[in-house]
């Protein structure tokens, strides 16, 4: 099934291509390529395993796409080093807050400690995400649709979330977006605004490194709390 790469890439460009031109954050190229694919899928009998196996490079590609994303912040680096200490404290808050709030969520729902470990690194990216969850014996596919879905929402939902609470400044929005919604979020800022982007690409990458060091603390800190309680 040779035609499942070439049909993926050419639905998502073309898709993209037309969200230029249909201006709304809710025609997000991801989310339709997805709602079209599914149909040609399940008409042609494909597996989601066949279709993996055989768009796995694009898979292959996601770290190496994250990296590419730090390039931005070449052009901000004075910036960067004159707000060091207030961007260390933004994203370290960020990363504990996802955290707490997704295990919180799931253990007040009724989950046990694998669904729970799962939802964990929801907002860092999905390379990062589905190593930390399986180290805390969590399930890498639920946390990679974690990250999809938490992404998604924000590069639909995130502009239009801040614009209402009127926070204007540029690095503020672009640390916001990249703590959460990672590189999906970070793809809709440079879209939006050139250094946006640069300092979502900055949360992106500090999130990412501080979930990954403080995660088998805190995991286990909360299983205790709401254990006992």
């Amino acid at each position: 099934m040779i035609w499942m790469l070439p049909l993926t890439i050419c639905v998502f460009l073309i898709i993209r291509k037309l969200s230029f031109k249909i201006k709304t954050p809710l025609f997000n190229p991801l989310v339709i390529s997805v709602i079209i694919l599914i149909p040609i899928l399940l008409i042609t009998q494909t597996t989601y395993t066949e279709y993996v196996g055989n768009v796995r490079i694009i898979n292959e590609l996601l770290p190496y796409s994250v990296v590419a994303l730090a390039y931005p912040l070449y052009e901000l680096i004075p910036q960067i080093k004159a707000r060091w200490k207030s961007i260390m404290i933004i994203t370290f808050t960020a990363s504990i807050a996802s955290m707490i709030t997704g295990v919180s969520i799931v253990f007040w729902l009724g989950g046990n400690h694998e669904i729970a470990a799962s939802v964990l690194p929801k907002s860092v990216t999905t390379a990062i995400a589905v190593t930390i969850a399986d180290s805390q014996g969590g399930i890498q596919s639920i946390a990679a649709f974690c990250v999809i879905f938490v992404g998604t929402l924000g590069g639909i939902f995130g502009h239009q979330l801040l614009n209402f609470f009127r926070i204007k400044l540029v690095a503020a929005r672009g640390l916001s977006i990249g703590a959460v919604s990672h590189a999906v979020g970070t793809a809709r800022c440079i879209e939006v605004d050139y250094n946006e982007g640069a300092y979502s690409s900055l949360s992106l990458v500090l999130c990412g490194i501080i979930t990954s060091l403080i995660a088998p603390f805190i995991f286990p800190t909360m299983v205790f709390i709401f254990d006992w309680f």
